[in-house]
Formats: structure tokens, sequence, C-alpha cells
């Protein structure tokens, strides 16, 4: 597929203050493109365009909300005069087994990963028809193999990619190409959050090879700026995911067989000491989610 390059262009980044999102901002602004972060932190969202070499600006929005990102693409349009990319990376996690998970936490996650992939997507296709352009949706190895103690993450990133896809056929004729950008676990702060718990860390870590390990950020983001730059359909910031595609159908059959009943009685145990189930978003990012919700 040929490469459009980045110089110029417009790009929208939500989840942009830290992890996949920051380092993304950062990389596509050392090719040439301008930047416009999304984010719930905006003094966070600052200094991420502070360190950029590039014109940007930033936007403090909830993705989930209908009415603030239809004024962000608005004020994009009128800053940069156009919008070339968008990028939905905006994300949160919990973990833990659905009968113990708290429903506040389980509800957000999918109201910020698919709604919120969904209002940032109907806010910008508009000006990505004019420009047709390129909308990418941040989906994640939880799309292609669902796993014990993280229902909320896999049913909503699973969400996602079926939303890319439909998406994809729908405007297709328009002139915009829709990707969705597969990422397994990758060292950012919701990964480390959840790292922290001792749960969700010790069933991590039995998951098979290689789908238990975490990888670097920085050639993750590389690929998904390789990705951008090809209005690539699929995006894998993981060279092995391209593989699970062929043998997605026979992976939650393997994981809720004999391991999924093994581990799940082993994590009862492990509970049951800890005297029960953390509750709420993992990491930084999820914090900034809960603290904003709780100032309105």
């Amino acid at each position: 597929m040929s490469r459009v390059s980045l110089e110029g262009q417009v790009a929208v980044i939500t989840g942009a203050a830290r992890g996949v999102g920051e380092l993304l901002a950062r990389k596509m602004a050392a090719r040439g493109a301008r930047i416009a972060l999304v984010g719930l932190e905006p003094e966070a969202l600052r200094r991420v365009g502070e360190r950029l070499d590039t014109d940007s600006a930033h936007w403090h929005a909830d993705v989930t909300d209908h009415v603030a990102m239809g004024r962000v693409a608005r004020e994009v349009k009128e800053r940069f005069g156009k919008v070339d990319i968008v990028v939905a990376n905006a994300g949160v996690a919990a973990g833990g087994p659905f009968m113990d998970s708290d429903p506040v936490s389980w509800r957000r996650v999918i109201e910020v990963n698919l709604i919120g992939g969904a209002v940032t997507g109907r806010a910008f296709l508009p000006v990505l028809a004019e420009s047709r352009g390129y909308f990418l949706q941040i989906a994640s190895l939880a799309a292609i193999t669902p796993a014990p103690m993280m229902s909320a993450y896999c049913a909503s990133k699973s969400g996602v990619e079926a939303f890319a896809h439909s998406l994809r056929a729908e405007v297709a004729y328009k002139g915009v190409r829709v990707g969705v950008g597969y990422l397994s676990w990758t060292d950012t702060d919701m990964v480390r959050g959840a790292d922290a718990d001792d749960l969700m860390r010790d069933v991590r870590s039995r998951l098979p090879w290689p789908t238990n390990k975490t990888y670097p950020l920085g050639p993750a983001v590389d690929r998904i700026v390789d990705g951008v730059e090809r209005r690539a359909a699929h995006v894998y910031a993981q060279w092995w995911l391209r593989g699970m595609q062929g043998v997605r159908g026979y992976l939650p059959m393997i994981l809720g067989g004999p391991f999924a009943q093994r581990e799940m009685k082993r994590a009862g145990t492990l509970i049951e000491e800890a005297g029960g189930v953390p509750n709420g978003l993992m990491g930084a990012g999820g914090a900034a989610d809960e603290k904003e919700r709780a100032n309105h």
C-alpha cells in the first residue's frame, strides 16, 4: 500500500496525555504532522504539546460527551483548517472476576472504550470526509482473544473492532479509510496499574506465551505510525498479532477450557486471602477519569 507523508497533515489523538497517545503524538510530530491533543488532563496535555516540535493545540474533553466532542471537532477545524487523521486511542481498564466487579467501573470501561470511540467517530467523520482522511480505532489483543478477569475490557475492545469494520464499509465511498489498531500488553501506565494488583499480575503471568509478556512502548508506536502512513485497515503493534487472526476462532475454547477453570480456582483462593478484589479503574489514566467524574 502506498504511503501518505505526514508532513503538514493534521492529526487528532484522543487519550493523548500519556502512554500510547503521548508517544504517538511525539512520533507523528517528528514526521511533520500538526497535532490536536484531546483528553481529560489539560495540564498534562499542555506539557505534551510544549514538547512537540510542531504546531499543536490541546482540548479538554470527555470522549463520551457528544456535545463536547462536537465542539472539539469544530474548534480543531477552525484552528488548523482541516483534519486528516483521527486516532481514537482513549481507553480505560478494570480487572477482576465479573461477579465481584464494581458495576460502576465495569460500565465506565464500556463507555470510554466503545461509546467514546463511536462518539469520536461521529464528531470527526464530517471533516474527515472533506479531507478524504483516515480514522484509526485502537483496539487490542483483547478483541482477538477474550481472557478471564477482563470481561469489560474484552467486551469493549471486541465492540470497537466490530464498530470500525462496520464503519469502514459505510464511509469508503466518501474516501475515508478506517483502520483497527491491535496492541498486546504494552508498557503503559494502564498495564503497570494492572501489574500493581497481585491477582491480575498472577493471572497474566500464567497466560500462554507470547500473550504473557509486556512489550516496549516505542516499537509498538513505531508500528502504529507506519500503519497511519499506509492508511492500513489493520495495524499490529506487535508482529505476532497478525498471526493470531488466523486462529482466533479457536482461542475462546482454549482459554475457556481447563486453563480457565484451573486459573479461576486459583484466583478465587487469592481473592479470599486478599479479602476481596480491588475496585476502580487501572493506572494513572483511570485515576484521571475517576477524578473528572467526581468533579462533575
